[in-house]
């Protein structure tokens, strides 16, 4: 079982933050900064601690809060030189980056400062959402000069903080509604040297198709080349797209409904299994016609609910380019163990193959309960 992350953020953070801060601050009171940081650690999790942390530092550092920023900007370490993140060992910014969410919306411009320095050694992408919120025209403006800066992290910060949808923040609910000033910034990020920044860019594009997916769909065809960067860009900002079988996005890789490809045979082993086993979907496509064809294959298993009901997932396949005339075989292992995202049910289960985002058949197999 894995290390839960909140031991890689233990008692020895708020340690060496006190070493930090006292270093450039002559008057920090490090004993009640310490005991105010690790009281009660052991029971909370990762970003509970990081927030302690925070409090700790917003009552041991002064009232004026752009002295209090300049104190923690002066404090930092040196920068990441790879372009990624390299790691937990850069979560110890993690209660900076709250400290200047919460207490720095007052002082636009340190707090800038602050975020500019703080994303070259973590990430400011949440922090950084406040600044949208309480600032936009100001901080959008700011990170169009970003996007342009030497450094990886900071241009990759101008993609990722601006997501809408970004997983462990609040959702931006204006780039929800209008995604169009989002999109300028990934303009201006699209064709980046770095993969790093290439990614996030994509990821950006993805959040935005969940809220207006023909938007997401004519940039993605706009963007589109033969370029392998662009295409890997493209293909992972469509995914959850791609993934529904969205014809607009479909057509953008090349994948069309109509394709003249059929399936041959959907073959599943063991036709009845038991949770906690592995099944496996072999499924042949074949082409009769002139032509090569180029097929996007995935697999919709249909899961049975608690209640009885089936709920759809679809499982990746295989991208593919099958000669005229002739026959691919794609192969995929799904595993019926208990997972914390899924659980297992007996019952009748469906599995149905997906070919350019339309079901050209299926299987029924069923599961039973695991005999131990």
């Amino acid at each position: 079982m894995a290390e839960p992350l909140k031991n890689s953020f233990g008692p020895d953070i708020p340690l060496l933050i006190a070493d930090m801060v006292d270093a450039v601050y002559a008057d920090f009171d490090r004993e009640r900064f310490v005991s105010l940081a690790v009281d009660g650690f052991e029971d909370l999790e990762l970003t509970p601690r990081a927030r302690q942390v925070s409090d700790a530092l917003a009552a041991t550092l002064p009232d004026d809060r752009q002295q209090a920023m300049e104190i923690i900007t002066a404090s930092l370490g040196p920068e990441i030189e790879a372009a990624a993140l390299t790691g937990m060992e850069t979560f110890r910014y993690l209660p900076f980056v709250f400290f200047v969410a919460d207490h720095g919306l007052d002082h636009f411009e340190t707090a800038m400062t602050a975020q500019y320095e703080l994303t070259k050694r973590f990430t400011a992408e949440f922090s950084i959402r406040a600044y949208i919120d309480r600032y936009p025209e100001a901080t959008l403006a700011r990170l169009r000069v970003w996007a342009g800066d030497d450094n990886v992290h900071v241009r990759r910060l101008v993609s990722e903080g601006t997501r809408p949808r970004l997983p462990w923040a609040p959702r931006l609910r204006r780039f929800q509604e209008d995604p169009m000033p989002v999109l300028k910034l990934l303009e201006m990020l699209k064709d980046d040297d770095e993969e790093y920044v290439r990614r996030s860019v994509a990821n950006n594009l993805n959040d935005i198709s969940k809220d207006h997916p023909d938007i997401a769909v004519e940039t993605a065809a706009r963007w589109w080349s033969d370029d392998a960067n662009t295409g890997r860009l493209v293909r992972h900002g469509l995914r959850t797209l791609i993934k529904s079988g969205e014809p607009g996005a479909l057509a953008v890789l090349g994948y069309v409904p109509d394709s003249p490809v059929q399936l041959g045979s959907l073959v599943v082993e063991p036709a009845e299994a038991s949770i906690g086993e592995s099944v496996r979907f072999t499924i042949e496509i074949e082409n009769p016609s002139s032509d090569s064809a180029r097929v996007l294959a995935d697999l919709v298993v249909h899961f049975v609910k608690a209640n009885g009901t089936r709920t759809p997932k679809v499982f990746k396949g295989a991208e593919l380019l099958i000669p005229a005339g002739d026959t691919a075989r794609v192969s995929k292992l799904v595993s019926l163990a208990q997972h914390s995202t899924r659980t297992h049910y007996p019952g009748l289960h469906l599995a149905e193959v997906q070919i350019n985002g339309v079901i050209r058949g299926g299987a029924e197999f069923v599961v039973v309960p695991n005999a131990d």
